[in-house]
């Protein structure tokens, strides 16, 4: 996958799992999610917890940090995953 396939595919598993740019998407993993976590702080979802960062990604993409996060994450498994089958 490499450094291009894991930017490229952040947003669409972000989508997928319901982390959308229109919110939350109903009966979706991310309603699991967000549901537990309200539920283990009191009714809210803290700010800057797991669940807080995946919707603000969802809703609008990858900044600049993240994107060289996810890209130097993908970088290194597809390094790895290409050594894995050539050797």
């Amino acid at each position: 996958m490499g450094l291009c396939g894991a930017i490229a595919l952040a947003p669409v598993a972000l989508g997928a799992v319901g982390f959308t740019a229109a919110g939350i998407a109903v009966n979706s993993i991310a309603a699991g999610m967000m549901a537990a976590a309200a539920t283990a702080n009191g009714g809210a979802v803290a700010a800057g917890s797991t669940v807080a960062l995946l919707q603000s990604v969802g809703a609008a993409g990858l900044g600049a940090a993240a994107t060289a996060a996810v890209g130097s994450v993908g970088a290194v498994v597809g390094t790895a995953a290409t050594a894995a089958v050539l050797f």
